[in-house]
């Protein structure tokens, strides 16, 4: 693989992993709620679920899932009834105000890996844009496993950089968000969105690119 050839990918990678969607949400929304050690685990979860799509792809199971409507559609409508279960959840939270610390000790870390890795693998839409991704970029002449791994590497990198960085605003941002009467705007504000999520993912088709 060429350095110009790798350059072009992380750019294509770059745009991808660094525009806001429920997975950055969600992350932002852990940390806010539960600090950063929670949101770490739900960005690795959901890293582990594109990570598994991405291995999909690249060796050709994607095309077939991608392919298939019946396949597409049971993935997206688990996936937006998901996003809209997490949204519903938020929205009918009665609490108005709570502290950091209380929530960081009833959350399970299993939970949290969980719940990224479900939002995650939520979106049918990354295996039809690694699909098409990846033949742009993959040399025949060249190992594929090597290829794979270089591709992996830095799309994990680029990935997990973003959920951390996106993480770190929103804990940082806790103090404010959390102060009393503040956690039920929040909490309504992000139900909102991942409703709004889950109803957009349900409107999708498998043509649409």
């Amino acid at each position: 693989m060429s350095i110009e050839t790798w350059l072009y990918y992380v750019v294509a990678i770059l745009i991808l992993t660094a525009s806001p969607g429920p997975s950055v949400l969600l992350c932002m929304t852990k940390a806010i709620n539960h600090g950063f050690s929670a949101a770490l685990l739900t960005a690795l979860g959901s890293l582990t679920a594109i990570v598994g799509i991405l291995t999909l792809s690249f060796t050709g199971l994607g095309v077939v899932i991608a392919s298939s409507e019946l396949a597409f559609n049971v993935i997206k409508w688990l996936g937006a009834a998901y996003l809209i279960y997490l949204g519903y959840q938020a929205f009918i939270c009665k609490e108005t105000s709570y502290t950091l610390a209380a929530h960081e000790n009833d959350k399970s870390l299993l939970s949290d890996y969980l719940s990224g890795f479900m939002v995650g693998a939520s979106n049918p839409k990354a295996i039809v844009f690694f699909t098409a991704l990846f033949p742009q970029f993959i040399d025949p002449a060249v190992s594929m496993l090597s290829q794979y791994l270089i591709f992996a590497a830095t799309f994990l990198v680029l990935e997990l950089s973003w959920l951390l960085i996106y993480s770190y605003l929103g804990y940082s941002s806790s103090t404010w968000l959390l102060a009393k009467g503040r956690a039920r705007f929040f909490n309504q504000l992000t139900g909102s969105v991942f409703i709004a999520a889950g109803v957009l993912l349900s409107s999708t088709s498998r043509h649409q690119q």
